[in-house]
């Protein structure tokens, strides 16, 4: 274990320009969030952070004075207070997911050389595409903007499904027939319920024709910090030429959506 560090006003190792006791006061908030407990001991917090136990105390005893963290006189242990938690909740609030995307949406379209989507859940039975960035060649797919579209039918349609709440999911597919968009769309719902435990499970969908004939597309969800999807993204692009490019577009979209559902909170 490292040796714990002095509490000098100025760290050597901190970078230049920063506040040391401010940093630290932000690490201790951090190992409190990052816990798999829910409070913490000043000597496991020390110990975590190299810190003297002395300084831990002086730290917390400044936060406690604002709420952000909160102790438990019977077991002298620390947990998150309710102005932290009030942080985390106007942060998450705030958070533009369109805005936040679409540098990554052109980065996942250059990537792969095919058209990159966001689409949001509408309502409680449809999701619309509210974003898309399109590649530089002839020949592409494009999407319509703000149009509904059923929640059974097509890769991103299904990737939102799939990461809804059970009680949610089951009443959409109970809610009576589905109907098919084109002559591929799934529309029995045990069938269904089948390939949106699969969808869950692996954390993608794939199409091909269900939305759109001769389109086809892979689509992962975007989950915020509770773990529920935000929105979804999807590569798209004609059929023929996508099915021989599809492993290669999940793998680059795997990596954006958990970038994206990174910087929406979600921890997993």
């Amino acid at each position: 274990m490292a040796e714990p560090r002095s509490d000098a006003t100025v760290d050597a190792a901190a970078p230049a320009g920063t506040i040391t006791a401010v940093e630290r006061a932000a690490d201790v908030l951090l190992q409190l969030a990052a816990s798999s407990e829910a409070d913490l001991g000043v000597t496991e917090i020390a110990s975590a952070l190299s810190l003297p136990k002395a300084a831990v105390h002086r730290i917390l005893a400044s936060l406690r004075s604002r709420d952000l963290v909160v102790l438990d006189e019977q077991t002298r242990r620390y947990a998150l207070g309710p102005a932290a938690v009030r942080l985390g909740v106007v942060s998450l609030e705030r958070i533009d997911i369109r805005r936040t995307a679409r540098p990554l949406l052109k980065e996942l379209s250059e990537r792969t050389g095919e058209t990159a989507t966001l689409s949001v859940l509408h309502g409680t039975d449809s999701r619309m595409y509210v974003e898309q960035v399109t590649p530089d060649r002839e020949v592409m797919m494009t999407v319509s903007l703000a149009v509904p579209y059923p929640l059974h039918a097509g890769a991103s349609s299904r990737a939102l499904l799939a990461f809804l709440p059970e009680e949610r999911r089951g009443a959409y597919l109970s809610s009576g027939p589905l109907r098919a968009v084109t002559g591929a769309t799934l529309v029995d719902p045990d069938e269904l319920r089948t390939d949106l435990a699969a969808i869950h499970d692996q954390g993608w969908a794939h199409s091909r024709g269900e939305r759109l004939d001769g389109a086809a597309s892979v689509a992962s969800p975007v989950l915020g910090h509770d773990g529920l999807p935000l929105a979804v993204v999807s590569v798209c692009g004609p059929a023929e030429r996508f099915e021989s490019e599809v492993d290669a577009c999940r793998e680059v979209l795997l990596e954006v959506t958990r970038r994206l559902s990174h910087a929406a909170g979600w921890t997993g």
